[in-house]
């Protein structure tokens, strides 16, 4: 009765066993959780890019909008004290004249046999903006006749957010796009403030100076600021391409220091950001090799990829579990044994439910011998 008893008792435990490593090993193919593998010809169809986390010198700025508009001390006007009528014109809009350049002859009403022309001179240098008259038109005392603005200077006005203000000061430099002109980069350095604050939109102006040589830069233009705010040396930063979000928290993957064409997504905290790359305050060390170039496709291909017993096997050159862990000798040969009895090609689901059944079957065996001892007892 005895050697019954602990008979029954190994045979349920080594039946339970044998139960829990077969539900481990159907289920073995779900997905491990943060880690996308890939095969070589999926790693290249994605275009998989890596760069490496790295210290570097990290210029904080900020983005703003806006536009170009002429400084108001670079702006003249052409008018007539006396009447008459125009009988010449010597600019036209957009021709840019030097100081003291003819503009426009007047003749003018005074008496005379010709009547007495003036001829009325830029009185700065600069590009013809308007023009408002042509030739026979009549001339009225101090009617505007030329609008000219010297363009060699120009303010780009940035539209900054009320709560960002005071992180400016005269002097604040600031990269400058200008969208008509997108091959070309500009600096401006911040040379006052607007009066007031748009109240419909909450933004303050900021003018810089921006130098215009080749009167490119037009009024009006629309154009985009980075302005620096601060510079550090020394900080983990990575591409601003490299993040993505997953509803909630930032994240990045990182390739895998073993694993070829294996890629684990990794949870970060931002800090600063700029226009090419982002602080990292935590979730990276240096030298972690983070994508940059198909980290978005990324967040989408947990399911398409290869197995990670089929990334490590291939990895490492000997087997492996389902779950990762390296395959023992008595697990090899467990499994060999159960291929040899498949007979053919079966699915994980009928496999499992044919196991299942013998397993239970011996279940129901042991529970009747288990039964039967007590009578034998007596």
């Amino acid at each position: 009765m005895h050697t019954r008893n602990i008979f029954s008792h190994k045979s349920i435990a080594i039946a339970s066993l044998s139960i829990g490593s077969l539900i481990q090993s159907t289920f073995a193919e779900e997905p491990v959780a943060d880690m996308v593998i890939l095969d070589e010809i999926s790693t290249r169809n994605l275009g998989i890019e890596t760069v490496e986390a790295d210290y570097r010198d990290f210029t904080e700025t900020l983005f703003a909008i806006g536009r170009i508009e002429p400084i108001p001390s670079r702006k003249s006007v052409i008018s007539s004290r006396i009447p008459g009528r125009v009988i010449k014109l010597a600019a036209f809009e957009g021709d840019i004249v030097e100081a003291n350049a003819p503009i426009v002859d007047i003749e003018s009403l005074q008496p005379g046999n010709p009547p007495p022309t003036i001829s009325l001179k830029a009185p700065l240098p600069g590009m013809v903006m308007r023009s408002h008259t042509h030739v026979g038109k009549p001339v009225v005392p101090d009617t505007e006749l030329f609008e000219i603005i010297d363009l060699t200077e120009v303010y780009a006005v940035a539209r900054i957010p009320e709560d960002q203000v005071g992180k400016l000061a005269i002097g604040t430099r600031a990269q400058i796009r200008v969208a008509a002109i997108p091959s070309q980069n500009f600096e401006g350095k911040l040379a006052r403030f607007g009066t007031e604050a748009n109240p419909v939109n909450g933004t303050f102006d900021a003018f810089f100076i921006l130098d215009n040589p080749d009167f490119k830069v037009r009024p009006n233009m629309r154009v985009e600021f980075s302005v620096v705010l601060e510079t550090r040396t020394n900080t983990l930063s990575i591409p601003r391409g490299a993040l993505q979000t997953d509803g909630i928290n930032r994240v990045v993957f990182v390739k895998d220091f073993d694993l070829p064409n294996a890629f684990i997504k990794s949870q970060v905290k931002v800090g600063a950001q700029n226009e090419q790359y982002a602080e990292i305050l935590s979730g990276l060390f240096p030298g972690d090799e983070v994508v940059t170039q198909g980290s978005y496709t990324l967040m989408f291909a947990g399911g398409g990829g290869v197995s990670l017993k089929a990334a490590l096997d291939a990895a490492h050159g000997h087997e492996h579990n389902e779950d990762g862990s390296e395959m023992t000798a008595s697990q090899k040969a467990e499994e060999a044994s159960a291929h040899e009895g498949e007979g053919g090609d079966r699915g994980p689901l009928t496999l499992f439910l044919g196991i299942l059944s013998a397993l239970l079957a011996i279940l129901l065996l042991l529970s009747l011998l288990m039964k039967q001892s007590p009578a034998n007892a007596n």
